[in-house]
């Protein structure tokens, strides 16, 4: 084979790669925003090909540890260096200790493990246990997010991702999210059911439901025979505050789902962990759902490791008290600043959602915060909210930094609204 070497430093040459064999939409959506090209990361900071940092609050949940965290990027390499994937035919240590671990910060009840590579991948394992036990109508929310492989993306209420690809799986039905009045009257109609939905929903914005919500749910799913499915894959593991955001209303549903920050930010990995019951269909024939990565060593070390630092350091502490300081702080900034292009701001621990009035001053906003080299992210099913979803190890100057790139990209905003 021959070719020009390509230089990876060269944002040029890296787009044109991208446009003959990667995506021509995404090659033109970063030239279209200017963004850099990121080459390196450390702690809360990312560095472009430039050698200019910039605040990382984004990444969509993943890294509530920073980036390159020392314990699970060490567990990681000595993982690598002695045995990154398995056979599948011999016993292999490094996913029982991941289980483990896992199992011990769950909720009660919750200590079977299926580890898969992502949260789309989590919810279609999901999907077929339900099945497994006779659950084959599905109940999902408005506004949920769920990810985009045709099991997932069926229960994903977005038209614009599912259209293409009708039709897509049978027997699905929507609810309005946080109205416990309507799940009722679909269970009646559906009894055996499963019921998908987030305890928080992040990519419609980070919508809060009323405080008794996920308690009635635990009750009518109870009460009707279903399965509560709870897609805790960007809200688990300490970013609301909490281990589980489930823990807010002390529900434990009867199938949990894992991801994201699982991953350390450094090996993708994700989990549906059930009680031992549910599980019995999977644990009966280790054939029934299986994948070739799926709990594979190198992200086994990762999601050990990364348990252990949530512990050993307090994160979701950490996450509770910075979140609540950052939202008063957020609000009095925007309380101050001309103009009315912000409506809300809310969010719990570390999940910060920012609505606009309107998509364009969201796009607005999100582009100047680029220009103040913070990192946020916009919201799939929500086009006129930007999240801000921070690593709980921001440091005194990273607050400062990013509550002053917050009032200079909003004051940019609200004099082009």
């Amino acid at each position: 084979m021959t070719g020009t070497v390509l230089d990876l430093g060269d944002r040029n040459q890296v787009l044109a790669v991208y446009r003959s064999h990667l995506s021509k939409g995404r090659a033109s959506l970063i030239q279209m925003l200017g963004a850099p090209m990121e080459v390196s990361s450390s702690g809360t900071r990312v560095t472009d090909s430039q050698g200019i940092d910039y605040l990382s609050c984004g990444g969509y949940g993943v890294f509530l540890l920073g980036h390159c965290h020392p314990s699970v990027t060490d567990a990681v390499v000595r993982q690598v260096r002695r045995h990154p994937l398995a056979t599948r035919t011999l016993l292999e240590s490094a996913a029982a200790g991941a289980a483990q671990a896992l199992a011990q910060v769950t909720p009660p009840g919750l200590d079977r493990s299926h580890f898969v590579n992502s949260g789309a991948e989590a919810v279609e394992a999901a999907l077929k246990l339900a099945r497994a036990h006779g659950k084959r109508t599905v109940i999902t929310t408005a506004g949920g997010y769920h990810g985009k492989t045709l099991g997932a993306l069926s229960i994903t209420a977005n038209r614009l991702y599912q259209e293409p690809f009708e039709p897509l799986l049978p027997g699905v039905h929507q609810v309005a999210y946080g109205d416990s009045r309507a799940l009722e009257a679909m269970l009646e109609a559906w009894p055996e059911s499963c019921v998908v939905l987030e305890p928080i929903q992040g990519e419609a914005g980070v919508v809060i439901p009323p405080a008794c919500y996920l308690r009635d749910v635990r009750e009518l799913c109870s009460r009707y025979g279903a399965f509560m499915i709870l897609d805790e894959v960007q809200t688990g593991l300490g970013r609301t505050g909490h281990w589980w955001a489930a823990q807010r209303a002390d529900v434990v549903p009867d199938m949990l789902l894992v991801g994201k920050g699982l991953s350390g930010g450094v090996v993708p990995v994700a989990a549906l962990t059930t009680t031992s019951d549910l599980y019995k269909p999977f644990s009966r024939d280790p054939y029934l759902h299986t994948s070739t990565f799926g709990g594979s060593p190198l992200a086994m070390a990762a999601a050990q490791a990364t348990i252990e630092v949530i512990e050993s350091e307090g994160i979701v502490e950490l996450a509770r008290g910075l979140g609540a300081d950052l939202l008063r702080q957020l609000r009095s900034i925007a309380a101050r600043c001309p103009g009315d292009a912000i409506t809300e701001i809310r969010g719990a621990g570390l999940l910060i959602g920012i609505e606009f009035r309107d998509a364009g001053s969201a796009a607005e906003f999100l582009l100047n915060m680029i220009e103040q080299r913070v990192l946020v992210n916009h919201s799939l099913n929500s086009q006129q909210i930007v999240r801000l979803t921070p690593p709980a190890i921001l440091s005194g100057d990273d607050v400062s930094w990013l509550l002053d790139a917050f009032e200079k990209a909003v004051r940019s905003t609200t004099d082009l609204v």
